[in-house]
Order: structure tokens, then sequence, then C-alpha cells
């Protein structure tokens, strides 16, 4: 794939999933149907239904706006600079938040793409402390720049907030970015120097060398022993 190709196709699915979000929340809003009993409601087996459907819904528009552009952002960086796990490590943390809210969360249907969100931005920040190469670390601190506030949001006992969501996201984030960590992109791999890379194709000859490559692999008699063969071998 084309970088062109790469970047517009990193830009398409979330905006596509954006999309639905709002299409699915003016439905609701036209036809006054309350499609929040489609959230997760943990330990009930009805409540499993949610675990697909509930970050396709929202409460009103400010919860939905307010997820809208976190949602976008995170997922456009996660499918350009991490496109060999990207599809894998997004549905990974959109069904395990969901399953661990089901789980672990109080008895109420939970909706909105916010566990979603706090799981994108974990994998973001947790990628970069677990893969340490520049382009995940500056990653990591630019989601630390833009979303700190998010810390916010997991503390628990806030009313209409499902802070469950956030912190069952935020700790999927953390397992599913270590779960990736060793499945590096091109761009993370360190350069090969180029005698290194000499040496491994084999074309790398001993007279290239000061000394000989073994040198420092034999004890003081065995070079002078070594030394001694070479001088009677000389006629």
């Amino acid at each position: 794939m084309s970088r062109t190709k790469h970047v517009v196709s990193s830009f398409l699915l979330p905006i596509q999933f954006v999309v639905l979000l709002w299409v699915v929340h003016i439905f609701q809003f036209f036809t006054t149907i309350d499609l929040g009993f489609m959230g997760v409601y943990p330990r009930e087996i009805f409540g499993l239904r949610g675990i697909l459907f509930s970050p396709l819904i929202h409460g009103d528009f400010h919860h939905l706006f307010s997820n809208s552009l976190p949602l976008l952002f995170t997922s456009i960086a996660i499918l350009m600079f991490y496109k060999k796990v990207a599809i894998r490590a997004m549905i990974m943390i959109y069904l395990l938040t969901g399953l661990a809210v089901w789980g672990f969360a109080r008895p109420v249907f939970h909706i909105g793409a916010s566990g979603v969100v706090y799981g994108f931005v974990s994998f973001i920040f947790w990628t970069g402390i677990f893969r340490r190469n520049i382009k995940s670390i500056v990653l990591a601190l630019i989601v630390t720049f833009l979303y700190s506030g998010y810390i916010m949001g997991i503390l628990p006992n806030q009313e209409g907030i499902s802070w469950e969501s956030h912190l069952l996201g935020g700790i999927v984030g953390i397992f599913t970015s270590y779960w990736y960590k060793d499945e590096i992109e091109v761009d993370e791999e360190e350069a090969v120097p180029s005698w290194e890379q000499d040496r491994q194709a084999g074309i790398v000859e001993e007279e290239q060398f000061f000394l000989k490559r073994d040198a420092f692999e034999k004890t003081k008699q065995e070079r002078i022993q070594e030394q001694r063969d070479e001088n009677n071998s000389i006629w």
C-alpha cells in the first residue's frame, strides 16, 4: 500500500465510525426512541449485547460530541502509525472494554464510546512506554498533553458518568499495548550499520581488521605458541 493510500485509509475508517455514532443518535433524537437498553448491563445475560452496541449509543449531543473528536484523533493515530497491529488492537480494546464493564461495573446500563476512547489513549501512551522509540514516545507525549485531564474521569462515584468504563478501558489499553509491544513497525526497526550488514552477508574479509577476530578469545600462551608455529613455518 502506498503512503497516500495508507493515509487516506487511516482517516476513512475512523470518520465512517464517528458518522455511524451520529446517525444512531440522530435516529434516537427524531424518533424519541431511547436505545439505552442496548447498553452493557453488568452480569446479566441480556447485558452482553452491550459489548457490541453500547459504544454506539449516547445520552445526548454533548455526550456524543465529547467522545467524537477524541475517538477520531486517537483511532486515526493508531491506524496511521501502528498499521501492523492497528485493527487487531482496536478490536481488542473495543471488545475487552465492554466485557470488563460487564464483569466488574455497577449494575446499571452503561453506554457511550468513552471507555473505548480511554482504551485508545492508554494504548498510545503505554506503547510509547513499552517500545521506547522516538515515534512512540512522541505520540505518547502528544496524548499526554491533549488528554491529561482524562485522569479525572476514572475517579469513582461521579453521578451520570460510567467511570468504570473509563478505568477499565484504560486498563485494557495497557494490556493491549503490552500484548503487541514486540510487533514493531518497519520504521521502528533499528538501522543495521553498513559494516554489520557486510559481515552478515559474509563479504567482510579477515584482512580488513587490525587484529584477528579471535585475538581476545585466546590466552597469552596460546598466542605465543601460535606465533612460534608461524615463525617455524617460514622458509
